[in-house]
């Protein structure tokens, strides 16, 4: 990984460490510390976009663009699943097209597919993945949730392309994001529909920022 802008980062890493710590702890806390989770979990992704933004004035301005907009719209949907109510469908939306808009930049990194075993893999994750959850899934939501898998694995898979061909610090740090948050989905996938356990939150939420910040880190360490 490329020393380029690491202490920076590192001070951007450290708040968002603590402020994810924090939306967890009031998460499993309830009561009257909830408000722990409902003002740190969308300020710890907001605190990756920051970053994405002030560190990374020198890198690839296209790609960046479409992280920071990825990041926007992780952060509406991590409002919406956070919300009191059932208002699943409309966060998986937020992600959904979040997932575009990283799968958009990363598109401009390399071409699409340009490695195959990367698809191939993630088709068989994903696949597996839904083999799980389809007998569990209500009706209404099978399709939904099928789109949302596929443009997930395709935005992992292609994030692994770009490392295998580019092989600098951006496309490692992409391949990462993507792969923690193929594991974040599907925990939650899990938790919610087919096998519910208590360490799920905690696993989803510590999995999930690691993956935005490694995509985020990505976008300032990309060089066009």
């Amino acid at each position: 990984m490329s020393e380029r802008g690491v202490g920076p980062a590192r001070g951007w890493g450290a708040a968002v460490a603590l402020s994810a710590a924090l939306a967890i702890a009031g998460a499993y806390a309830g009561g009257a510390a909830i408000w722990l989770h409902y003002l740190f979990k969308p300020a710890t992704t907001l605190l990756v976009a920051a970053m994405v933004w002030r560190l990374g004035a020198a890198a690839d301005p296209r790609y960046r663009r479409a992280i920071f907009a990825g990041l926007l719209l992780s952060t509406a949907g991590d409002a919406f699943l956070m919300l009191p109510g059932d208002w699943f469908v409309f966060g998986l939306a937020s992600f959904l097209c979040a997932h575009l808009a990283y799968l958009a930049g990363l598109c401009r990194r390399a071409r699409p597919f340009a490695a195959a075993w990367p698809f191939l893999a993630y088709a068989v994750l994903a696949g597996a993945v839904l083999a799980v959850l389809w007998p569990h899934l209500p009706g209404e939501l099978r399709v939904p949730v099928v789109v949302y898998v596929a443009v997930l694995a395709a935005m992992a898979a292609q994030a692994a392309a770009v490392w295998r061909r580019r092989a600098d610090a951006a496309g490692v740090a992409a391949a990462i994001g993507g792969a923690c948050f193929v594991f974040s989905d599907a925990t939650l996938a899990i938790d919610r529909f087919a096998a519910p356990f208590a360490a799920a939150q905690a696993l989803v939420l510590i999995s999930y920022w690691a993956a935005q910040w490694w995509i985020g880190r990505s976008a300032t360490l990309a060089r066009a």
